[in-house]
């Protein structure tokens, strides 16, 4: 992938600036590139001991803790703990996290702040845009970030709620280890690897390698399959001046995806057996995703501490998307549904043989940034800025979605199969330049003030996959960011910011339909204000209280074009209707005394729909699948008379969430309990793990996602039991 001439000689005046200044000081040297060699934390190669060759998710070289943004990052360890296999299954770090259409076997998706974010935007991996709509192992990440709130600074053109970025392993300072076996009920067994080192002279040159290999045997039914992964990663430091690194991997999942229920007339029913799968047709085929991802990071010191990062990545998916997809109640001779939108009373429903197969993603970037410290004044200031460009091309086969017959909710009909591909898909291409800068300016011990800006250029072009409905649309956009934090005292804080995230539709080309048919609507800024106060030691280092709260609201204005095409609206003209509005409060304690450690998160949300023209009787409704409450709580007991041994509980709370659009039917909230038990003994390498996911066997509607025009409605897991050990070499 090129990078436009005018973004090269930008950077190459960047970079160049950056460094006459360095050397206009004279008053330094360049300092030393060194890896960091701590299990849980050294999984990322740092400059001058302290400072990052990447700033973390919210892009600011500041803990986390002092930045006003809200970043909540899970490591590697923890990962392991909760035996995550999957973004899915994070959800229950976080209270502002909740799931959104989160399918066994399928693309993971996640809602933040009531949000759903958009897996072609709203997903980063090393910080630097990928596609979420693929299956990404977790093996060979060092942590998962979730940022909270709209993230124009960090990505440009993005839905509001929040960002994800994966962290991947890289080499650590020394020769390391270590192997998992882990199995789980009905004899899903994973095993995985994990091993690295240096060699050459002052062991200038590591690397790190991760293998997994997974069959899935989960207690769903119809739903065995099988995963692997291979990924490697290498750097080299040079001349005490540079870190050059490579990575990249390799990864297949192969799983039939689970089919949801829904609501049976004006009924919503008894949870049925958790175990029980709609899509167990004899010709249902597991849908598959295979990746490859890669990048190469550059990392340059300049003088006067500046330096410069070039990074380039690209990732190549390929997805075969199957399912026997259960929808409405359909006339097979009228084609009119009643219902459209749920099953029918007595537990039928339409039954649809999809399949898009060969499914082609292709996302590349190239991100150039220089980042430093300068003086003005009495006034300090972190710098970075920096040039983003990337491409995304989603190519497609047309795509059979045919209706074979009536299903029931038993589980019990068998029906044929009709895989003709009759219906067009729709291929994108984007391409897209982003210029950011971002400063900090400290005014004195107390005071703080953060800026950000960011301009995106982007083109967009689609195309129906029998050349018809072509679009063509070129816009710009400008985010800024601006916050104030003040200390209280060395251990609190006060902040306020103001941040903006953008999102631009272009009107179906549909000539019969729209009025404006094929036209870019006008930019759609979400606007977030949000106020916080932070406190407690900067780490708890066995013992101490930290505690925050903050209160944000996010307004995001909204367009007519779903409406319109749900509701078959027409001569329709597409156009800005009204906007959506969510507020709320989160608050969260961490208290550490030996042997307990303890943390409780709490989000409380008001999210309503106002203004809309098209749909009226919508204004003041609440989004569907937006829990209004959720706490998470962790415990973890280390008792000094049994060295080694470890109990963990968590408890996971979900308020009652809307499942229609009219909030006419609600889902009632949930509560569940889980349980972990490690035991290490003293001088052992070797590290057992015993589990338990929902440990009462609890039975309960987990989310109630409102897709493509229906209501659906997953049922939580059962009692799931799972043990492991894990060998450090």
């Amino acid at each position: 992938m090129a990078i436009h001439p005018r973004t090269s000689a930008a950077l190459a005046a960047t970079l160049l600036c950056s460094a006459t200044a360095s050397w206009a000081q004279q008053n330094g040297t360049p300092e030393a590139v060194a890896s960091t060699g701590g299990v849980s934390s050294g999984e990322r190669v740092t400059v001058t001991g302290r400072i990052s060759t990447l700033p973390s998710l919210g892009g600011f070289d500041t803990p986390a803790r002092e930045t006003p943004i809200a970043v909540n990052r899970i490591g590697a360890s923890d990962i392991a703990l909760a035996g995550a296999t999957r973004l899915a299954d994070l959800v229950g770090f976080d209270s502002s996290v909740s799931d959104a259409y989160n399918a066994a076997g399928y693309i993971d998706y996640l809602t933040v702040r009531g949000f759903v974010i958009d897996n072609r935007y709203n997903v980063r991996r090393d910080g630097l845009p990928i596609s979420g709509d693929t299956a990404i192992a977790l093996e060979n990440k060092a942590a998962v970030d979730i940022l909270k709130g709209t993230s124009g600074l960090q990505a440009g053109t993005s839905a509001p709620g929040g960002l994800v970025n994966y962290a991947v392993k890289r080499p650590l300072a020394r020769d390391h280890g270590q192997a998992q076996l882990q199995w789980s009920s009905r004899h899903t067994l994973l095993g995985a690897a994990d091993v690295g080192g240096r060699f050459g002279p002052g062991a200038d040159f590591g690397w790190r390698v991760n293998a997994a290999h997974e069959q899935l045997r989960p207690e769903l039914r119809s739903a065995d399959g099988q995963r692997q992964l291979m990924a490697a990663a290498g750097e080299w430091r040079f001349r005490n001046l540079a870190l050059l690194e490579i990575e990249g991997e390799w990864s297949r999942r192969e799983q039939p995806t689970q089919q949801a229920f829904s609501l049976l007339g004006d009924r919503l029913p008894a949870v049925p057996d958790p175990r029980l799968n709609l899509n167990n047709q004899p010709w249902s085929l597991p849908t598959v995703f295979k990746g490859r991802t890669g990048s190469l990071r550059f990392t340059h010191l300049l003088w006067g501490g500046w330096r410069g990062v070039l990074q380039a990545g690209t990732q190549r998916l390929r997805t075969d998307d199957r399912l026997a997809f259960a929808y409405g109640r359909f006339d097979p001779v009228t084609f009119e549904c009643n219902p459209c939108d749920r099953f029918a009373a007595d537990g039928t429903f339409s039954l649809w043989d999809y399949r898009s197969e060969n499914e082609r993603r292709r996302t590349d970037a190239v991100q150039v940034e220089a980042m430093g410290r300068a003086v003005t004044g009495s006034i300090k200031h972190d710098l970075r800025l920096g040039i983003t460009q990337s491409n995304q091309r989603i190519d497609l086969q047309p795509q059979a979605y045919n209706l074979v017959g009536v299903g029931n909710v038993q589980g019990t009909a068998v029906l044929p199969s009709d895989p003709t591909p009759y219906d067009p898909n729709t291929n994108r291409s984007e391409r897209s330049r982003e210029l950011f800068v971002q400063d900090r300016l400290q005014f004195n011990e107390r005071w703080t003030a953060w800026l950000g800006l960011r301009h995106t250029a982007f083109e967009r072009r689609s195309v129906r996959t029998d050349g018809s409905r072509a679009t063509s649309y070129d816009d710009g956009l400008t985010t800024p960011w601006l916050a104030v934090s003040m200390k209280l005292s060395p251990e609190v804080m006060v902040f306020a910011s103001r941040g903006e995230g953008a999102e631009s539709q272009v009107v179906p080309n549909r000539p019969n339909q729209y009025t404006n048919a094929g036209q870019g609507l006008p930019v759609l800024k979400a606007v977030q204000e949000e106020v916080g106060v932070r406190g407690g030691p900067a780490a708890l280092n066995g013992r101490g209280l930290q505690w925050q709260a903050t209160v944000f609201r996010i307004t995001r204005p909204t367009s007519n074009l779903d409406a319109c095409a749900n509701l078959g609206i027409s001569p329709c003209t597409g156009r800005t209707d009204g906007d959506v509005r969510h507020q709320g409060l989160e608050a969260g304690v961490q208290w550490a005394s030996a042997p307990w450690h303890m943390g409780v998160q709490a989000t409380l949300l008001d999210a309503q729909r106002r203004g809309s023209a098209v749909q009226p009787e919508l204004n003041g409704k609440a989004p569907t699948n937006v829990p209004e409450q959720v706490l998470r709580a962790r415990a973890r007991w280390t008792p000094a008379a049994l060295p080694g041994l470890a109990l963990q509980g968590v408890l996971s709370h979900e308020g009652s969430r809307q499942i229609l659009p009219d909030n006419s039917k609600q889902l009632p909230g949930w509560t569940r309990a889980d349980a972990v038990l490690t035991w290490e003994a003293p001088g052992s390498r070797a590290q057992w793990l015993l589990g338990v996911d929902n440990l009462t066997d609890r039975r309960y509607w987990r989310e109630a996602p409102f897709q493509f025009g229906h209501a659906y409605l997953y049922p939580g897991a059962v009692r799931t039991m799972r043990a492991g050990v894990l060998i450090r070499m």
